[in-house]
């Protein structure tokens, strides 16, 4: 069966729908076959994997509240074993339809339960906000990804997160995991990127991944060309660092189904019962998450050791940023 995996933050601009593009095309390189869904009504996962806007297309909103059937609107992309399930605009509506809905919050998942099994990976780019669509994509989802920006604001959201995690698993989706936190937007060059990524792996451990996503103009390019970043430059930094995480999230999987190296779960994907006292999990965020927040902020104050603009693309490897102590997953 499918593992289906949302892309989600309450903040936006933390790099969400850049994730669910490039993962997605990365699992699909790796011989994983892969469904990505466009759950947010900007549609910038459709048109950042190649489809113009088109208002004849058929999309995730006709699936939702038109009762058709996904076989007639799943897409097939320009990377071989990956295809999309579109948005458009309509989706806007789908919100306010669904209210009054029976089972509302478990629309999506009934959908992906009639074609999971055609897939080895589902993955789901939400909206920058915790509506109804979002809230069935985590309903239907078996773990969350989070993508983090190396700054002080996108911190201060941890909490909030996971809080909203905590509620969803005690009311909707008891088995809801946290597949892994991402570090984004990575700048070596400042101590706040430095710092934040510190007080995160000491506050999550293991559920951060080891990859992290650096500043990279050619990943900040590639979307206006409508290509993920292993189509438009493969050699470049970014697509390094999402096919390390695609190797990441693989690994994960198999050690979860008892296929893989090693013989327990671990890594970022590790979804314990019983987390570590220092590690929370979902079901049980603790206050210290806001403590850890603010505690990553006091070195705003502190002088970066180079400018705070973004790094320019080099030919180093793109884990060169991990914090002392990181390693490379196998």
């Amino acid at each position: 069966m499918g593992r289906i995996i949302a892309v989600a933050n309450q903040k936006g601009g933390v790099g969400k729908t850049t994730t669910a593009i490039n993962l997605s095309a990365s699992l699909a390189v790796a011989e994983q076959r892969t469904l990505l869904i466009d759950c947010d009504p900007q549609s910038n996962t459709t048109g950042g994997i190649g489809f113009p806007k088109d208002p004849a297309r058929r999309s995730l909103y006709n699936a939702l509240i038109l009762k058709e059937p996904l076989d007639r609107i799943i897409q097939k992309t320009q990377v071989e074993g990956l295809d999309l399930l579109p948005a458009d605009k309509n989706l806007v509506g789908a919100s306010v339809e669904l209210v009054n809905s029976a089972d509302r919050e478990f629309q999506l998942r009934m959908l992906l339960d009639t074609i999971k099994q055609n897939y080895q990976f589902i993955i789901i780019d939400c909206p920058p906000a915790l509506d109804l669509l979002t809230l069935n994509a985590l309903v239907a989802s078996d773990a969350v990804l989070v993508p983090i920006q190396c700054e002080y604001y996108a911190l201060e959201g941890v909490s909030e997160l996971l809080d909203t995690l905590m509620r969803i698993r005690r009311s909707l989706n008891p088995t809801l995991g946290i597949e892994g936190i991402l570090l984004t937007m990575y700048d070596e060059r400042t101590t706040l990127s430095r710092q934040v990524a510190a007080d995160l792996r000491s506050f999550f451990g293991a559920q951060v991944f080891t990859s992290v996503i650096p500043r990279n103009v050619r990943l900040a390019e590639a979307p206006s060309h409508g290509k993920p970043i292993i189509f438009y430059d493969i050699s470049s930094r970014g697509a390094e660092s999402y096919m390390q995480l695609a190797k990441e999230v693989v690994a994960n999987d198999q050690k979860r189904a008892g296929t893989g190296p090693g013989s327990t779960n671990s890594g970022a994907g590790a979804v314990s019962t019983e987390p570590a006292p220092t590690e929370p999990s979902a079901a049980e965020p603790t206050a210290n998450a806001a403590a850890a927040a603010a505690g990553a902020g006091t070195v705003s104050s502190s002088t970066p050791t180079a400018s705070d603009e973004p790094a320019a693309d080099s030919d180093s490897p793109a884990a060169d940023g991990l914090v002392s102590g990181g390693h490379r997953p196998d």
